[in-house]
């Protein structure tokens, strides 16, 4: 796997609020770690890289700009210059400039890391894969949540997590694990 200059990394809604306990059990601890790595080694090669930042309009919600846990994680933190979008959907592309930032950067693949799985890394690879890009997620470089089922039953982080790639591996987008990714970029 050999990456073009045209990979754009897009690291997905990594603020502090992810860390707050109404979210429940997560699964993927390492994942935090997975995104600095891809962070490092994009910056190193001096590829395009985009942050997702979730404004959220909820009342009760940490990723509101009012909150302190609106602030990106340490290990996800934009260095000045880079490139951060503000988003109020689960959706990075709507409501904002992101398909166009892209579609002018001829940008290709598009690989995706963040939070969470199952909700704005899914619905922004889905829009992706469906508006034509080359789309990559990182499998060890997302996580997500327990989600308790209408009946009760609770699925455990690391299903849910797994069903959110099935989901999307094939007719949106490419599975890939963090280390081959890595590997790639060194080699470019």
């Amino acid at each position: 796997m050999k990456l073009p200059a045209t990979a754009t990394l897009i690291v997905i809604d990594m603020q502090q609020a992810v860390d707050l306990p109404y979210w429940g059990q997560r699964c993927n601890s390492g994942a935090e770690a997975v995104v600095a790595r891809l962070l490092a080694a994009w910056r190193t090669r001096g590829l395009p890289l985009i942050h997702i930042r979730h404004d959220s309009i909820e009342p009760n919600s940490g990723y509101r700009p009012d909150r302190p846990s609106h602030a990106f994680k340490p290990e996800a933190l934009p260095l000045p210059g880079e490139t951060v979008i503000a988003k109020s959907t689960n959706s990075a592309f709507i409501g904002t400039d992101l398909e166009r930032r892209l579609r002018d950067s001829k940008a290709g693949p598009v690989v995706f890391a963040g939070v969470a799985t199952s909700n704005s890394v899914e619905a922004t690879v889905r829009m992706a894969g469906n508006l034509g890009f080359d789309a990559w997620i990182v499998a060890d470089g997302c996580f997500t949540f327990d989600k308790t089922l209408l009946d009760g039953r609770v699925i455990p982080a690391a299903d849910v997590h797994a069903l959110s790639l099935a989901n999307l591996s094939g007719e949106y987008a490419r599975v890939v694990m963090s280390a081959d990714l890595l590997q790639a970029v060194n080699a470019g």
